[in-house]
């Protein structure tokens, strides 16, 4: 058995080359296939090996993490954690081992996120502020009312009452003049992509998508055999002139019309008519995902672009999981009218009963009563008091030339940095102290990756932490390694200057 003072990871190195999680990571395997650690071994408490080898208690726990979500380690509550028993010795192949987690980790699109909720981590609405009183309420309310049929799976294209209820408030929030029979229950972003794919796509076809652009889109399109044309973004949004110009033609356009995915901007209203024209002309698809659509701070909220659609072009992808939690693990897709007998049909042969007839019940209870519109204007305003609060804090101690983008909208902010400042590394750095942001170059595309932070200020309920991060990446700058082929100026950094 293994005790913080004898295990095999005495030291690890500072150096740039290899992140700290991920030299105890490798420590770890090669413990386990030379037999150093045998299936059932118990490993040091996070906090005794954090004090041992003098690093940050989230080094450790971010490799304990990864180890245990690819099944070497089993986290066992207060009893700690330990070699999984049930490990068997073919599996303990170093050299297998290292390939493996090269390949995950290199792989195109892929977006970790940490197994706990940490700072400004991306895609997470304000948790402390969920109506849980309530929510309880309904959830009573509906098992003291439960009959056997709501035992029963629920209906394959989604619950009817939840259904009225998203039509109804998409005609009024965002435009959509749109029937309950158009609105199609899935269990997430993936799950509404998928049965697109599935109902209107085949293998080797085009798409069109943003650069840069969601990753987890192109990493479903690249599953179904979809071939990518990256079109890039501006001030506008996704350049459509450019795309209709001079990339091959696409059976489908996925773009964030609303709130770009992840630089902010909205798609232009010359650029939304032209992309719903050449659609039409060219028999093609758009899926337009409004992810956050409902959150503002300069004005209301855009209409959708599926408000202008005349032609039935138009897909509308919507969740829960930002509006409401992510363990919701709920969404809806609206289709145009014309394709709603083909969905049903897909829908019934491969996505049936996607998501409890419970949270269906729940969801529709609490948009009908009013609950969700309330949810959303109380969200709206407390949003906007983070995002000032938190780009007033980044800015008090960032270095000097270092901006926060001011977007007029959605969940996160773009902080750029400095031509060759490599974002991965500093993302690194910065997990291993407990902060989760994400690098903006594993957003692109193309080769031409921008180098910036993602960063979400919804659950950044004091300054304090806008001021840790700021000073954080101050420090990180200051250290020069992070720039890649030059050597930043002693005194600022290589920053250029705040503008007066």
């Amino acid at each position: 058995m293994m005790t913080s003072c004898s295990h095999p990871f005495a030291s690890l190195d500072g150096q740039p080359g290899s992140p700290l999680y991920r030299q105890l990571y490798d420590r770890v395997l090669a413990a386990i296939a030379a037999g150093t650690l045998s299936p059932g071994d118990r490993l040091p408490s996070v906090r005794a090996l954090a004090k041992d080898l003098g690093v940050a208690r989230g080094t450790i726990e971010l490799a304990y993490s990864l180890l245990t979500s690819e099944g070497y380690l089993l986290a066992l509550g207060q009893k700690g954690t330990v070699v999984n028993p049930e490990l068997q010795k073919p599996l303990l192949s170093a050299p297998a081992l290292s390939v493996s987690s090269e390949v995950i980790e290199n792989s195109p699109d892929a977006l970790w996120r940490p197994p706990q909720l940490l700072p400004f981590q991306m895609g997470v609405p304000a948790m402390d502020e969920f109506p849980r009183k309530i929510w309880a309420r309904l959830g009573a309310r509906y098992l003291r009312g439960m009959r056997s049929g709501d035992l029963d799976y629920p209906p394959p294209h989604g619950l009817p009452a939840l259904r009225s209820a998203i039509a109804s408030y998409l005609q009024v929030s965002r435009g959509i003049d749109c029937g309950a029979h158009q609105v199609f229950i899935t269990s997430g972003w993936r799950s509404s992509l998928s049965l697109i794919v599935h109902t209107l796509l085949r293998a080797g076809e085009r798409a069109w998508v943003e650069d840069p652009g969601y990753p987890t889109t192109r990493q479903v399109l690249r599953q179904f055999g979809i071939e990518l044309e990256a079109v890039p973004v501006d001030a506008e949004g996704m350049d459509v002139e450019q795309a209709i110009a001079r990339h091959q033609a696409a059976q489908v356009v996925m773009v964030t019309p609303g709130h770009q995915s992840p630089l902010c901007m909205a798609l232009s209203l010359p650029r939304r008519q032209l992309l719903l024209e050449w659609v039409a002309r060219s028999d093609a698809w758009v899926v337009e995902d409004d992810y956050d659509g409902e959150y503002r701070y300069v004005s209301r909220p855009l209409p959708a672009l599926a408000s202008l659609d005349r032609n039935g072009r138009v897909l509308y992808a919507g969740t829960f999981s930002k509006v409401l939690f992510p363990g919701i693990r709920l969404a809806y897709l609206v289709v145009p009218q014309g394709q709603v007998a083909a969905f049903e049909r897909v829908s019934r042969a491969l996505f049936s009963a996607g998501s409890p007839a419970i949270t269906q019940a729940l969801v529709a209870e609490f948009i009908v009563e009013g609950h969700f519109t309330r949810h959303i204007q109380r969200m709206r305003r407390l949003y906007s008091e983070r995002r000032a609060l938190t780009i007033e804090a980044l800015e008090r101690s960032l270095p000097n030339g270092l901006l926060v983008e001011r977007s007029p909208g959605g969940m996160h902010l773009v902080l750029r940095l400095p031509e060759g400042v490599a974002d991965t590394a500093l993302t690194e750095q910065l997990l291993a102290k407990g902060i989760a942001v994400q690098p903006l170059s594993r957003w692109s595309v193309s080769s031409r990756r921008q180098s910036g932070l993602l960063l979400s200020f919804t659950n950044c309920a004091c300054a304090a932490q806008g001021e840790q991060l700021g000073a954080l990446i101050n420090r990180a700058l200051s250290r020069g390694w992070l720039w890649s082929g030059r050597t930043p100026h002693p005194t600022n950094q290589g920053l250029p200057e705040r503008p007066h």
